[in-house]
C-alpha cells in the first residue's frame, strides 16, 4: 500500500514538472530562473558569512555569521547522504530532453540549491525579521529556478526547503546557547 502511494505521488510529481518545464516558457522566464538559480550557487553565502564575521565585531552579526556556518555543517552531510541513498534520477536525464543547466551531480533527490537557499533565508529571517518577505521570496525563488531550469522535480525543491529550514532553525538554537 505504502509503495502504491508513492507511486502515485511520484506520478504527480512528474506531472507538475511537466506543466512547469516545457518548451513554451518565454524566454525572460528562463534567464530569470538561470540566474536565481546561480544565485543559490555557493558564492554568496560565503560573501554573506565573510562579511559578517570579519567586518563587525557585534556579537549579533558574529552570531549570525556563526549560524550560517553552523546551518551549512548540519546541512551538507544529510544533503550528501539523502542524495546517495534516495538516488532519484534527475528529471533532465530520464522525463524530458534540454535541461537549460548542465547539473553538477548525479541525483535530484533533495535540492541542494533548495536546501542552502532556505538555510541562508531562514537565518535571515530569525535574525533580521522585518526582512522576512524577502528573503522567503528569494530562496523560494531559487527553489522554483531549479524546477523551471529541469534539473529538479517540485518535491526535490520542497524536500529541500523543509531540510535546510530545519537546519537553520537548529544551527542558531546551537549557536545562541553557546
Amino acid at each position: 500500500m505504502a509503495n502504491n502511494i508513492l507511486t502515485k505521488l511520484a506520478k504527480v510529481d512528474e506531472q507538475l514538472f511537466l506543466s512547469v518545464f516545457n518548451d513554451a516558457s518565454p524566454i525572460w522566464l528562463r534567464r530569470s530562473a538561470l540566474g536565481l538559480s546561480k544565485s543559490g550557487d555557493g558564492g554568496l553565502y560565503v560573501v554573506l558569512f565573510l562579511g559578517f564575521w570579519w567586518f563587525t565585531e557585534q556579537l549579533h552579526f558574529q552570531q549570525l555569521a556563526m549560524s550560517i556556518l553552523v546551518g551549512f555543517a548540519i546541512e551538507r552531510p544529510i544533503y550528501f547522504l539523502a542524495k546517495k541513498r534516495i538516488a532519484r534520477v534527475r528529471p533532465c536525464d530520464c522525463l524530458v530532453q534540454g535541461a537549460y543547466l548542465v547539473p553538477s551531480d548525479q541525483f535530484s533527490l533533495p535540492s541542494g540549491h533548495s536546501a542552502g537557499a532556505f538555510v541562508v533565508a531562514t537565518i535571515l529571517t530569525m535574525y533580521f525579521p522585518e526582512f522576512a518577505v524577502l528573503w522567503l521570496i528569494w530562496a523560494s525563488g531559487v527553489a522554483a529556478s531549479r524546477v523551471v531550469i529541469g534539473v529538479h522535480y517540485p518535491a526535490d525543491v520542497v524536500i529541500g526547503a523543509v531540510m535546510g529550514s530545519s537546519c537553520a532553525v537548529l544551527a542558531v538554537m546551537v549557536v545562541e546557547s553557546i
